[in-house]
């Protein structure tokens, strides 16, 4: 059986970065042969702090347990046919773990989400910024056997860099059993307006704060914050639910119409449009910045809503909370898109295509 080690950032089942891009194959890889092993440098109670106001010395702690994982990792890494790495081997500092993995790895495959290249730091952890080095990236990049990107723009960049010229664009996707529509597109309630992710992405729910509130004096309707941090918006009506697995599909199907805000610059060359897919899975429609990979999964007008401007946000909103059968024709597409580009069933034989041949050249 072909032994494959996972380093990633995060605790598996925690992070949607994670969760709906490689781990949701992990019973794919499994029955094809392969056997998984994870290490996230995080554990549980670093996890639940680190997006935290103040926690200081706990965080410390929860990074020095990381890096003795990672030690840990180094003595066994050797044993396994591919070493699977996500975004990182370890945050902070140079790429030594980096270099170390790669030259112990027998085979190394390197998976990277977004444009990380595009350092960005955050209000909660600012000073993580200035000790965190792009060399990680660009090292891994380079030197991988096969590197896994999330968008097009993404893959060609890495396609410039990576010695054997070996890189794969594999979107995000969406387990399409899992994630049902049950939206009725009636306007007998109130009409629910949503937003998932996490703090790291909160500056773009903010990118929508004054269209919301200008909104709300014209519209009746329900905004629904679905994250890992608590958010306040006075004079909106404002709902905020505490992120968690359990309840995911039943709170993003409470959703009638989904917001997928992005800015104008560089990073976002390398987003995969997820937030855009888990909404457009449910049979939502979605509105979304024009930008990026996005209107390479979202038809304007067709199986979404795609805008530039405040003003065109606005006209959005106020056009499908009014309009039930628009929303209706636009969710049904969506939903339709995903099944035939998106789903968990489309998307897994890329990866084991890319982990076969693997154990072909190990072999």
């Amino acid at each position: 059986m072909n032994k494959i080690l996972v380093i990633c950032p995060y605790p598996v089942g925690v992070a949607a970065g994670q969760r709906l891009k490689y781990e949701q194959y992990f019973d794919s890889w499994e029955e094809n042969g392969f056997q998984v092993t994870v290490s996230p440098f995080m554990d549980r109670r670093l996890w639940d702090i680190v997006y935290q106001e103040g926690y200081f010395f706990s965080k410390i702690l929860g990074t020095l347990r990381g890096y003795l994982r990672r030690c840990r990792d180094i003595l066994r890494v050797g044993s396994f046919d591919t070493v699977y790495v996500f975004m990182w081997v370890t945050p902070l500092g140079s790429s030594f773990y980096e270099r170390l993995f790669r030259f112990l790895s027998r085979r190394l495959i390197f998976d990277i989400e977004d444009n990380v290249f595009q350092e960005t730091g955050n209000s909660i952890n600012p000073l993580v910024k200035w000790i965190k080095s792009p060399s990680k990236t660009t090292f891994l990049i380079k030197n991988a056997d096969h590197v896994i990107t999330s968008a097009p723009d993404l893959n060609d960049y890495c396609l410039t860099l990576n010695v054997k010229k070996q890189c794969t664009y594999i979107s995000s996707s969406i387990n399409t059993d899992r994630f049902i529509p049950i939206n009725k597109y009636s306007n007998n309630g109130i009409v629910t307006v949503g937003w998932t992710g996490t703090f790291s992405s909160k500056e773009y729910l903010d990118i929508l704060s004054d269209v919301f509130i200008d909104l709300s004096k014209r519209c009746d309707y329900k905004l629904r914050v679905i994250g890992n941090f608590e958010y306040e918006l006075p004079g909106v009506d404002l709902e905020v639910i505490q992120w968690s697995s359990e309840r995911e599909v039943e709170d993003l199907q409470g959703i009638d119409i989904g917001v997928y805000p992005l800015p104008f610059n560089d990073w976002v060359s390398g987003k995969s449009g997820l937030k855009a897919i888990q909404y457009m899975s449910f049979g939502l429609p979605t509105i979304a910045t024009e930008v990026g990979h996005t209107p390479k999964i979202i038809s304007h007008n067709v199986n979404g809503w795609l805008v530039k401007t405040a003003k065109d946000w606005s006209y959005a909103l106020e056009t499908l909370i009014k309009n039930p059968s628009l929303r209706r024709q636009l969710g049904e597409e969506a939903r339709a898109t995903v099944l035939a580009n998106f789903s968990t069933h489309v998307i897994k034989s890329n990866y084991l295509s890319i982990l076969n041949s693997s154990s072909k050249d190990i072999s």
